[in-house]
């Protein structure tokens, strides 16, 4: 069904592309309702419009709060233009119908970055406009609405085509994105308002986001993916190669949630499936991700590497020799770059803007979501307590610090081993935390030459339940072992430590990842 289109209003805060809009109205001699700042614009480029308080024979009041919100403009944007009792009541208030309602909102989202400033905040909050936009998406069977500049081409193309009309499928689709928007805007206040009281699990919880990207496909060509950013962009931007996929970015954020953890500027990590298979912080950029793949360089091969820091012409040079997906960089020179960019497909990945927030974690499944903050605090010496009498040295102490913040990133039941600060053997996604020991020991002895001077580090991202776990570690080497505390045989355990005269770190807290 086409709807002519004879009186639109218009009051947008965004008023980019108001031109353009307004030349096709003037076109079709479609009257212009407009308030306040947009009727100003409209008047400077020279169109005619009527002021909103002359329409409704109202003044504005309360500052500019209350300006459109009046039955004349809800009765005319509302009404069934086939109900005659809905056309009786309009000729009864001599109100008109009103065919298109073009309205963006108060820059609410933006406020929040520009200032801290609560009363700023609340004054952003929009309430005629996102009235205005639900009441035109509900009666979509007769009106139009346009909620951003990035609609007009379209709207005026279907304007053209059906001769001052519009089309039942275009008001449909322009409704669809008009709730979307609606909910949108207010779910960011929503969640602005929980986060200021503190209420980060309220009775009920919207969750919003921009699509950046629809993906190729999910996990499985069959599974339909796309990716959404909170804001208008990731914090991540792709310099080169090959269109991204759901398990490079799953990959992607895997390398990232460990990096971010490591001392600044420092460290490289190499992920496959979202698994760790290497994690050195040498601060030697070089030797740092050669010790990296060092780690385990079979399962490195096409997976995806994330330097802490700049890569440099002599990383790239490296990097280029083996097959990568995704290489992850704090910046890139340009030396490094026309390295990297000679493999066409190879995806590179700018993380400089990326910053260590408390973001959130979000499962779902069967239509409910399992909704925690993610595991990204940095450790520090308090959070854990030797309890073995042989005590760490410094170093000793920070390799242990190390290897149980490369623990808690992989999936359980895991098990890393470390030297140096690099790791040599990582057991992950066990049902048995034995079998997972007895993978990171398989590792260690595949790649690594291990001589007796050599200190060994292993760490347990949960306790260990029997002594049999730490007494196959200590059998390969390891000489001191860092685990969280809470086993009912935790004492059993510090003895047998003492016995086998290894040191025993026990974290205050668990970190188990599944």
């Amino acid at each position: 069904m086409k709807k002519k289109i004879e009186t639109a209003i218009i009051s947008v805060s965004d008023k980019s592309g108001l031109k353009l809009i307004l030349n096709a109205l003037k076109k079709y001699r479609i009257n212009i309702i407009s308030s306040g700042g947009t009727s100003k614009e409209i008047k400077k480029l020279g169109y005619r419009c009527t002021e909103v308080s002359k329409y409704t024979n109202t003044d504005e009041i309360l500052n500019g709060r209350v300006k459109t919100l009046h039955p004349k403009l809800y009765a005319g944007i509302l009404s069934k233009r086939d109900d005659k009792n809905h056309k009786r009541e309009l000729e009864k208030n001599n109100y008109k119908e009103i065919d298109l309602v073009i309205v963006n909102f108060y820059p609410f989202e933006k406020t929040l970055k520009i200032t801290k400033n609560h009363n700023n905040h609340i004054e952003n909050i929009d309430i005629g406009g996102p009235t205005l936009v639900r009441a035109a998406a509900k009666n979509y069977k007769y009106t139009t609405v346009l909620t951003s500049p990035d609609q007009f081409k379209e709207f005026i193309l279907d304007l053209e085509k059906n001769k001052g009309a519009t089309s039942l499928d275009l008001r449909k689709k322009l409704s669809q994105e008009a709730f979307n928007l609606t909910a949108y805007y207010d779910s960011v206040i929503s969640e602005h308002l929980n986060i200021e009281n503190k209420d980060y699990f309220p009775q009920r919880k919207t969750i919003h986001g921009n699509l950046i990207e629809v993906l190729r496909y999910g996990e499985n060509p069959h599974q339909q993916s796309a990716i959404y950013s909170k804001k208008d962009n990731l914090d991540i931007s792709k310099l080169s190669g090959k269109k991204l996929s759901y398990n490079n970015y799953n990959d992607i954020y895997a390398a990232l949630n460990i990096s971010q953890t490591l001392p600044k500027k420092t460290g490289t990590v190499i992920v496959k499936h979202a698994n760790p298979c290497g994690v050195s912080v040498n601060s030697n950029k070089l030797k740092s991700y050669k010790e990296a793949l060092a780690c385990d360089p079979i399962s490195a091969f096409g997976g995806i590497v994330s330097c802490n820091f700049k890569v440099n012409k002599k990383v790239a040079l490296e990097l280029n020799k083996i097959f990568l997906e995704v290489i992850i960089g704090v910046g890139f020179d340009k030396d490094s770059l026309k390295i990297l960019r000679k493999k066409k497909n190879l995806r590179i990945i700018d993380a400089s803007k990326l910053k260590n927030n408390n973001y959130n974690s979000i499962i779902t499944n069967f239509d409910s979501l399992l909704l925690q903050n993610i595991d990204n605090k940095l450790f520090t010496k308090n959070n854990f307590k030797v309890v073995s009498k042989t005590k760490p040295t410094k170093k000793i102490l920070n390799d242990l610090l190390f290897a149980f913040n490369v623990c808690r990133n992989v999936k359980s039941n895991a098990i890393v081993l470390t030297r140096n600060s690099s790791t040599v053997g990582i057991g992950s996604g066990q049902p048995s935390r034995l079998d997972s020991c007895k993978i990171a020991i398989d590792k260690m002895k595949k790649f690594q030459k291990i001589s007796e001077n050599d200190i060994i580090i292993g760490a347990s991202d949960a306790f260990f339940p029997f002594v049999d776990g730490i007494e196959i570690l200590v059998q390969n080497g390891v000489s001191a072992i860092i685990q969280p505390s809470g086993s009912i045989r935790d004492k059993e355990i510090i003895k047998f430590a003492d016995k086998l005269g290894i040191i025993l770190v026990f974290s205050k807290t668990r970190h188990f990842k599944h």
